[in-house]
């Protein structure tokens, strides 16, 4: 039977037992579902197989499916990456917390999981999010939908897709819609923008001057989001 706690919008002891529970719930290789800044995602612990394997099959899903992760700090993240360049390590600084995923080289740690040798890895910037990744570790986090369904948009839809497959839900309101991430492949020279974003290239070429924009006319006037 899941359980859904009102986190709110600030602290408290409501948002403190939600997080609690989340986190026992991810260690134990439960699902969980939270906001991020642009959505609900539901998410499991990256380190374990079975957590993993639910995940794939609540979303019906293969073993090809995708599976980003998502930390809270960038030295959270490079124990889920290696071969990190200054760049990378310099994007991360500049643009996290923040709708910037870097794809880089998985630590062998991932390798019983993760399709081919790189990673997606991501730090939202939704508070509510950060502070359960401070507590569980690393994370896999998918949209909290059936797959071929709109992304859920509050705890509620979240909920009446997934019931009671996931063991804890954090409701913190419902999400505005928001653009998705930019994508960089830092694990080829130069690094390649893969998907534009919220960031426009001339602010990613600021950090990362010899960025590979493969499409042309990929708008360069995009201002980050919030």
């Amino acid at each position: 039977m899941s359980i859904v706690i009102d986190c709110g919008t600030s602290g408290g002891a409501e948002r403190d037992r939600g997080l609690t529970a989340a986190t026992a719930a991810i260690r134990r290789g439960d699902l969980v579902v939270f906001p991020t800044e642009t959505s609900y995602a539901v998410a499991a612990d990256a380190f374990t197989p079975g957590a993993l394997q639910r995940l794939r099959d609540v979303k019906g899903r293969g073993s090809d499916m995708a599976l980003p992760v998502l930390v809270a700090s960038s030295r959270m993240a490079q124990g889920i990456v290696t071969s990190l360049t200054d760049e990378a390590k310099t994007a991360m600084d500049a643009f996290w917390p923040g709708p910037l995923t870097l794809v880089a080289l998985q630590q062998s740690t991932l390798s019983w999981y993760v399709v081919g040798e790189s990673v997606s890895v991501r730090m939202p910037i939704h508070p509510l999010a950060l502070a359960l990744i401070s507590r569980s570790g690393p994370v896999v986090a998918v949209t909290a939908n059936m797959a071929g369904a709109p992304a859920a948009s509050t705890c509620e839809q979240a909920r009446s897709q997934l019931g009671d497959s996931v063991a804890v839900y954090l409701d913190a309101g419902p999400r505005a819609a928001g653009q998705a991430s930019n994508v960089i492949d830092v694990t080829v020279s130069p690094p390649a923008l893969l998907r534009a974003g919220p960031f426009s290239v001339a602010a990613l070429r600021a950090v990362i001057p010899h960025l590979d924009v493969a499409e042309p006319d990929l708008p360069d006037d995009l201002s980050p989001s919030a």
